[in-house]
């Protein structure tokens, strides 16, 4: 990949941007505080914080996207304003934002080159986009054709198009926001190399990433953000992630344990022998069988491919199992519609929020009570009095920080937003929830938040399963960990495991 830059060599670790006294306010909201940020020529900033730390709108701010309220922004020692992410752009300041901006009804080489195609004599040059995404798609070791439609790739597919379309700008700086939330660990190491390759070439990097261990392999210097204020700044050689901990939350910081002290009720989830194929008839899921019983935790682990997205749609009845059953309590629910498993009691939360958890065009309250709706309808009639109760009463719930139920979703924090979509879920009653990467793209505070929320309807009496791509989530929650490689179950674990079996019996390398 070329990069146009200058001598690299004598210039690494100079200030190539510097964010200057940078507040933001939305209304009674202080966003940011007086926040002075730089970002170093030919060097990886990793920028830490919670949900709502202020780190997406100093991002927004650095790429055009939002307007400070205050402050300013030293481009190569000159002030800019940036009137537009296209402004940035063109000033060399790109984005990878952490949900992701595709438009799925595109193949993958219009989305690379969309607003900026590049031109011949008599139209737009298709072959000369094809052949730059195809290196792209090379350089990150993806076999994905350029004509491929976006909405066909899985998600971890999508992030990776969005990131070669960041890295065919070329840019001086680049912000990376939780890139790697939906990638596997030979895709994170893959990007991982492709940074090593940038910044020897004198370009910066902005790295955001809640996979705490995984940030500090890549960053040369550290920054927290906290409530919208820096509250501390090191390089990579004097932190640890007891420093990072500390410096986000206040304090050490674990995601809970099984919840104890109880009793599980009856089987309430059987699976038996459930096979689910690909559209071009490849084994996704081959022949499993698991059952879980009332105020159950079971975790699903297993890295990228080994199924676990396709057993949970299947359950949840979004793909339809070409053979075995699936039990509800004692009724079999194999062949029933999505609508129908949720009235049954099965609800599923969707790997990817943005796209099927959320409406976003929906207020938060209109989000909550989404798929309940049918719960405050008489006579065809909306009783707008008990919709508003249940959404209070789902925001205390689940503990969504927002200004109240008219709210827009897209003003809540990444955490916040996945509170949103497990509230929903909830207020249908269920009597077994799937939760599918419920921590993805959030926040150790906020992953604790989910979790000790997960426990606590556990202590209720309701069944729940949820699956990760990291280990330690395995050993928060979870009273059993079912690892799945290849489609199958590989082993299942009690809650004393060691990490190691764990990600041993998945066929993960163990890199210390």
């Amino acid at each position: 990949m070329s990069h146009k830059q200058r001598n690299p060599a004598l210039l690494k670790g100079e200030i190539v941007l510097a964010a200057r006294n940078i507040s933001k306010v939305y209304g009674s909201t202080h966003a940011l505080k007086g926040v002075n940020f730089e970002i170093r020529r030919g060097e990886v900033t990793t920028l830490f914080g919670e949900n709502g730390a202020g780190k997406s709108t100093l991002m927004k701010i650095l790429s055009g996207v939002v307007t400070p309220t205050a402050g300013e922004i030293v481009l190569n020692g000159e002030v800019k304003v940036f009137s537009s992410a296209t402004d940035a752009r063109d000033c060399g300041v790109s984005i990878i934002h952490q949900e992701l901006n595709l438009a799925p009804n595109m193949n993958v080489r219009d989305n690379l080159f969309i607003g900026r195609e590049i031109m011949k004599t008599g139209g737009v040059d298709y072959a000369e986009e094809a052949r730059i995404t195809r290196h792209l798609m090379a350089a990150l070791e993806e076999d994905i054709d350029p004509l491929t439609p976006v909405e066909n790739l899985r998600l971890g597919q999508q992030q990776i198009v969005e990131i070669a379309r960041a890295l065919s700008l070329n840019s001086q700086i680049l912000i990376m926001d939780e890139p790697t939330s939906a990638l596997s660990a030979s895709e994170v190491e893959v990007l991982f190399q492709i940074i090593r390759d940038l910044t020897s070439q004198g370009v910066a990097i902005v790295y955001i990433s809640h996979h705490l261990e995984e940030a500090l392999e890549i960053t040369d210097r550290a920054v927290v953000l906290r409530d919208g204020v820096m509250t501390a700044y090191a390089r990579r050689e004097e932190i640890d992630l007891e420093w990072i901990v500390r410096n986000m939350v206040g304090d050490h910081f674990d995601l809970g344990s099984p919840p104890a002290g109880y009793d599980f009720g009856p089987v309430a989830l059987t699976l038996d022998q459930i096979s689910v194929k690909s559209k071009t008839g490849i084994t996704l899921v081959d022949n499993l069988s698991l059952s879980v019983r009332e105020g159950e935790i079971v975790c699903i682990y297993g890295l990228m491919g080994a199924g676990r997205t396709e057993l949970l749609e299947c359950v949840a009845g979004r793909l339809r199992q070409s053979d075995g059953t699936i039990r509800l309590l004692q009724d079999d629910v194999s062949r029933l519609s999505i609508a129908d498993r949720i009235a049954a009691g099965l609800a599923l939360v969707p790997e990817d929020r943005q796209r099927d958890g959320l409406v976003q065009t929906m207020s938060v309250g209109q989000n909550l009570t989404l798929a309940s709706i049918g719960a405050f309808v008489r006579r065809g009639v909306l009783s707008g009095r008990r919709e508003k109760a249940r959404v209070e009463a789902s925001i205390r719930d689940v503990t969504v920080k927002t200004a109240g139920g008219e709210a827009a979703i897209g003003s809540l924090s990444g955490g916040n937003q996945q509170k949103v979509v497990i509230g929903k879920m909830l207020a249908t009653g269920p009597r077994v929830i799937l939760l599918d990467e419920p921590s993805r793209g959030i926040d150790i505070g906020a992953k604790a938040e989910v979790f000790r929320l997960l426990a606590d309807n556990a202590r209720k009496g309701l069944a729940v399963i949820y699956t990760t791509s990291e280990v330690g989530e395995c050993l928060s929650i979870a009273h059993r960990i079912v690892v799945m490689s290849k489609g199958r179950i590989a082993a299942i674990f009690d809650s004393t495991v060691s990490k190691e079996r764990i990600m041993a019996a998945s066929g993960e390398s163990l890199v210390a």
